[in-house]
């Protein structure tokens, strides 16, 4: 499955960022190199959100972290606005954090046990200004009551006097307070409730609304992806497999793995029949050894002798709608190498 090419990379004016052959490796010891990330590209246009989806292990979060250089990708170039931040130096890149935040997965652990929430949320105004208290503690009070936390109850209370929920509302206070173009939301609903997901879910529809928010959404929850993405990003070992618009993508999915995924999701309905046609062979394979051609290759019932000899491209299935596999479960209308 998952494949290489740039036929999918839009060439809009509108691209607020554009990743290039995205390769992300770390030494495993005894010289072996686990590849977490290899070679993929996307494109993210100012004003959208794209899901990045697949399961666990499947670098999507190494992905998130690679946009923002932490860690530095092993290879390939991430555009910013036009502007490269694989070329920065660390002082550059540092204050083009500004401009990128991260809400990470767990949001009590990745706030400051010792510290009050008020300290919290007005550690980035302390970094890059304003440096006046009062003004600081405006900005902070405004940005908390947008994610619904009374800023006055909060201010001096620390992390682990909130719930999962509200700690991610003050995650995501923290992360706009700065006024950022893009946020990588790294998977910031998967530790809350059905019901708290919901209200954050929410929460960011309407803070992207107001502040004209670019987002990624990485999860491995696909129901989640649907209801916030306008496109979607399916990746496996490494690999990108699959690129398109949100409906499209859930009404028709070309890749083998991406109905996998979609049938693996349970409905909602005791009497719902069970499809027991769709299953996966084989074992996840290992991201230090890699199979050769296709990565999904080994667990995908329509593999062949060319799926381990030769790598996938990325092709058009229509016109936003990109698939890189060699038995792809639609008719594919134009290849295209990049």
């Amino acid at each position: 499955m998952a494949g290489t090419g740039q036929s999918h990379l839009r060439r809009d004016s509108d691209v607020l960022l554009q990743v290039k052959d995205l390769t992300v490796e770390f030494p495993a010891g005894a010289g072996n190199v686990v590849h977490a990330v290899s070679g993929i590209s996307f494109d993210v246009a100012k004003g959208e959100t794209l899901g990045l989806v697949g399961e666990s292990g499947c670098g999507k979060s190494t992905t998130g972290r690679a946009v923002l250089q932490l860690p530095t990708p092993t290879s390939g170039s991430v555009r910013l606005n036009g502007e490269d931040l694989t070329e920065l130096d660390r002082t550059a890149m540092r204050a083009h954090r500004t401009d990128v935040q991260m809400i990470f997965q767990d949001p009590i652990s990745s706030l400051n046990p010792r510290r009050t929430i008020g300290e919290v949320v007005a550690e980035p105004l302390h970094v890059w200004g304003p440096h006046d208290k009062d003004e600081q503690w405006k900005i902070v009070s405004d940005m908390l009551d947008h994610v619904g936390i009374d800023p006055d109850v909060a201010r001096y209370k620390r992390p682990h006097e909130f719930s999962g929920g509200q700690c991610q509302r003050i995650s995501i206070a923290r992360a706009l307070v700065m006024e950022p173009e893009l946020i990588i939301c790294d998977e910031p609903v998967s530790a809350l409730d059905v019901s708290v997901q919901a209200q954050i879910l929410n929460l960011l529809e309407d803070l992207k609304a107001e502040y004209g928010l670019t987002l990624v959404f990485i999860a491995h929850d696909l129901a989640v992806v649907k209801n916030i993405s306008d496109r979607v990003a399916v990746m496996y070992l490494g690999k990108m497999c699959e690129l398109s618009e949100s409906d499209e993508l859930y009404a028709h999915p070309a890749h083998p793995y991406t109905r996998l995924l979609m049938e693996s999701h349970p409905e909602p309905d005791p009497l719902a029949p069970i499809d027991e046609t769709i299953s996966a062979e084989g074992e996840l394979p290992s991201p230090i050894a890699p199979p050769s051609g296709c990565r999904f290759r080994t667990r995908c019932p329509l593999a062949d002798e060319r799926c381990a000899r030769e790598e996938p491209q990325m092709r058009r299935v229509n016109d936003d709608h990109f698939v890189a596999c060699h038995h792809p479960l639609v008719e594919v209308k134009e290849v295209a190498i990049g």
